[in-house]
């Protein structure tokens, strides 16, 4: 059960003015949960970035004119996701921005029926909240502090995050493979125990006389044949 999470950051809000990907960040799941696998990189947007945008995400013209363009790269991005579903936040932005960057690289397009947009799983469980990546944070206390500005990887491991409570959440009890570990590690690191004395199974005098007086008592009792 492979899926992955995908994120943009852009030079603006739609690739038909010209506007390019300058970030592409993926990471893996298994069974909706991280495996840590990821592919990060910044791309060369050719163009300029307005002053907007590099307020949302930081980066500079300077910074990115030094990185590959998308064509470069293009194909380690298509050979990372493969034919997994794409767990997107609002999948209709990023899924517009990467089909116009693979058309310009003569790729085919991503179809849109591999996204899972969790922004459309967020409205259909909270109708009528909020549902950025910010607000489903502090509804399922998952800390983005570190989310000063934006960034697509710190965003992918956030929304991995969030996309497993919107799924439900991990359900306590449930991990066996890590219950197995702890059972195994106690088993080995607990303590042998204490030698104990063998336990007296001869009967004492006492208990010797008690018993013949009983069997006085009994006729032809089985104890004298």
């Amino acid at each position: 059960m492979r899926e992955i999470v995908l994120d943009t950051e852009t030079t603006g809000l739609d690739p038909d003015s010209g506007h390019r990907v300058v970030e592409l960040a993926c990471l893996e799941l298994t069974y909706h949960v991280s495996t840590g696998r990821h592919l990060r990189r910044y791309i060369n947007p050719e163009r300029e970035m307005p002053e907007d945008a590099r307020a949302i995400h930081g980066l500079s013209d300077e910074f990115l004119a030094q990185q590959p363009r998308f064509g470069e790269i293009v194909d380690e991005f298509l050979a990372f996701i493969g034919e997994a579903p794409l767990v997107i936040h609002n999948a209709q932005f990023d899924l517009k921005f990467l089909n116009a960057e693979l058309a310009l690289a003569s790729r085919p397009p991503l179809a849109t029926e591999r996204a899972i947009d969790t922004v459309a799983i967020a409205r259909r469980r909270f109708p009528g909240a909020q549902v950025s990546l910010d607000a489903l944070c502090r509804r399922f206390e998952i800390d983005s502090t570190a989310r000063t500005l934006h960034g697509a990887l710190l965003d992918c491991q956030l929304l991995a995050e969030v996309y497993l409570e919107l799924l439900g959440g991990r359900q306590p009890g449930l991990d066996l493979t890590a219950a197995r570990q702890a059972a195994t590690t106690t088993a080995l690191t607990a303590p042998e125990p204490l030698a104990r004395a063998a336990r007296p199974h001869a009967p004492s005098a006492e208990e010797a006389t008690a018993h013949d007086a009983l069997l006085t008592r009994l006729k032809d009792p089985i104890w004298r044949r």
